[in-house]
């Protein structure tokens, strides 16, 4: 380092005569006086009030039917047996009727909703193995430390896929049909591909790479505790569709940030005749192959049915807020006003 100068004085470390370093930089200061912030809230507080009502019009037009099947009905039976560890995993099939009060136009989305599910606990969320669910084969068969204590079954067998957000995968699986007014019911078509984000399916869940078939490639490994099948026969109607690979299981894996929550199961195949315009109006049942227990956690199960705008589902919650918002913000603009009539052009220069 140089040294610096004995003779320099208390100069020696003033910082340079720059416009940046003197602090001498153009700066802009408001002058804020009632003529020019009066305006402002008034001119808030419109657009919050029509942003709100605007959105609320959107949210009107979208429609949603919710219905519990906890322990509904012929569910009730299911319920019990899930109740009973002795019963945990044998089948158990129930059906439930419901009714469309209004046609659900365009596109229709079939969810699956859970209540009181909290997903968002951080040791649930680090309880995977994200090497091993973009198929690398090391970390296939020597899970993350992570997974613990669903790295491995009682036999020393590694778990594909494991930890505890796989583990606990939702496997109920339902059956919709409709019931005309004459004529026989017509079972109603569902997309059950084609329901996960893009850069999942195709960039952070990949099947193992081999030349021999998905249930070889899997071999060595186990099938999570509370599964009642393999990851390789995860949807057996598409073989396309399975391993890690699978819709079901990215769309579950992707964590949810509240207990309450729903994740898409399906969407309606408009190419049938019958539902060309979406899901008519009437009667309707659901078949519901009844695997997932709740009891553990006292949540309940749902199956959402649900219309979308630009703006997405049925929630009014961002609508209620801009109209909130805006009716404070006119209050507190009236407040103002009354405040400078009264006090500001007899008393004091308030604008000083």
């Amino acid at each position: 380092m140089g040294k610096v100068r004995a003779d320099a004085g208390p100069f020696a470390r003033r910082p340079d005569n720059s416009a940046f370093k003197q602090q001498r930089l153009p700066a802009w200061s408001p002058s804020l006086t009632p003529y020019t912030v009066l305006p402002v809230f008034y001119f808030l507080a419109l657009v919050c009030v029509l942003l709100g009502v605007w959105l609320l019009i959107t949210v009107q037009n979208t429609h949603q039917l919710k219905i519990d099947y906890t322990d509904a009905g012929a569910c009730a039976t299911c319920a019990e047996m899930r109740n009973d560890p002795t019963k945990a995993k044998m089948n158990c099939d129930c059906v439930i009727n419901f009714n469309v009060p209004k046609t659900f136009q365009g596109d229709v989305f079939i969810y699956y909703g859970l209540i009181n599910f909290h997903q968002n606990l951080r040791r649930y969320i680090k309880s995977r193995d994200d090497d091993q669910l973009v198929g690398r084969k090391n970390s296939l068969k020597s899970p993350s430390s992570y997974c613990e204590p669903f790295a491995y079954d009682e036999n020393a067998v590694p778990i594909a896929p494991c930890g505890a957000v796989a583990n606990s995968m939702f496997n109920d699986s339902f059956t919709l049909t409709y019931h005309p007014p004459a004529g026989a019911a017509v079972n109603v078509p569902l997309y059950r591909k084609g329901i996960t984000w893009y850069t999942d399916k195709n960039v952070k869940f990949r099947n193992p790479s081999t030349n021999t078939t998905l249930q070889q490639a899997f071999q060595g490994t186990a099938q999570p505790p509370f599964w009642q099948k393999p990851v390789y026969e995860l949807d057996l109607d598409h073989p396309n569709n399975n391993g890690f690979i699978n819709d079901d299981l990215i769309v579950w894996m992707r964590e949810a940030a509240f207990p309450n929550f729903k994740k898409l199961y399906g969407i309606l195949n408009r190419a049938h005749t019958t539902f060309s315009y979406g899901l008519p109006e009437g009667n309707y049942s659901i078949a519901i192959n009844y695997n997932f227990p709740v009891q553990y956690f006292q949540g309940r199960k749902e199956v959402v049915l649900s219309t979308v705008s630009w703006f997405g589902g049925q929630n009014h919650f961002l609508p209620i807020a801009y109209l909130v918002s805006g009716g404070l913000i006119f209050i507190v603009a009236i407040v103002l006003t009354a405040v400078y009539v009264k006090v500001g052009r007899s008393g004091k220069n308030m604008e000083e």
